[in-house]
């Protein structure tokens, strides 16, 4: 008895992206815009002109925090 492969495919990225349970989905906050962000950005350096070496940290997760909703909204919009 033969048996034929399959060619091995990659997960559906919805797939992927869908493994976290329903409670856990439902506890994350809703994300932010890439706007939203930007404008809390802008405000960090607007506060002083200079950014604060304590304020280091949240300005670099702000960044990331941008960056992930940019790419979110180009996906989206594709």
């Amino acid at each position: 008895m033969t048996q034929t492969s399959r060619p091995v495919t990659a997960p559906r990225r919805d797939a992927v992206l869908d493994t976290a349970s329903p409670a856990a989905r439902s506890l994350a906050p809703p994300p932010r815009s890439a706007a939203v962000v930007n404008a809390e950005i802008r405000a960090l350096w607007c506060a002083g002109g200079r950014l604060a070496e304590e304020r280091r940290g949240e300005y670099e997760a702000l960044l990331t925090e941008w960056s992930a909703a940019l790419r979110a909204e180009v996906v989206t919009a594709a």
